[in-house]
């Protein structure tokens, strides 16, 4: 297996190890990005049968969208509000932490099975959500989850809001 997939898999699994080594990795930018741009197409192609093809390059765009305000928000929590004992961390750590936390949207394409589309996009929103929370964990060194999931609550607002907007803005989907 590829790097590139192992990580992706170690992310939606959820292995700290793999945090960590996306996080250390300077050059890590570009397949977190990746995996952002296929988790936003992701939801796009799941949503086919509502929003046509256009819906998979307005939810890829999106995703990048939000992606880097979440990180720069996160980054911002994380290091002035919330900053733990240890932390040390920039933006380049959180951008690939939580880049690669997006793994689990890509499987919305699943969302495209009649009668799962709904199921399958609360099911893999709640495990990106799970996965950011375990990627700011390791980026900003905390010992503990607590002081993550406060760090992602504060700006939650800018992950699914627009998340919701771009769903919503592709008429009613057949879920």
């Amino acid at each position: 297996m590829s790097g590139f997939l192992r990580r992706m898999l170690g992310s939606a699994l959820l292995d700290a190890a793999v945090y960590e080594e996306v996080e250390a990795d300077r050059g890590g930018n570009a397949q977190a990005f990746a995996v952002v741009v296929l988790s936003g197409a992701a939801l796009g192609v799941g949503g086919l049968a509502n929003s046509g093809w256009q819906g998979i390059p307005l939810q890829a765009a999106a995703a990048i969208v939000v992606w880097l305000a979440w990180a720069a928000a996160t980054y911002w929590v994380g290091t002035r509000l919330l900053p733990g004992p240890k932390t040390e961390a920039n933006l380049g750590q959180l951008m690939r932490t939580i880049g690669f936390s997006g793994a689990p949207g890509i499987l919305r394409v699943f969302m495209l099975i009649p009668g799962f589309g709904l199921g399958v996009l609360v099911i893999c929103t709640i495990w990106e959500l799970v996965a950011m929370v375990v990627a700011v964990r390791q980026a900003l060194d905390y010992p503990g989850t607590a002081r993550a999931i406060a760090v992602c609550a504060i700006p939650f607002p800018l992950y699914v809001l627009p998340l919701l907007a771009s769903i919503l803005a592709l008429g009613p989907w057949p879920l």
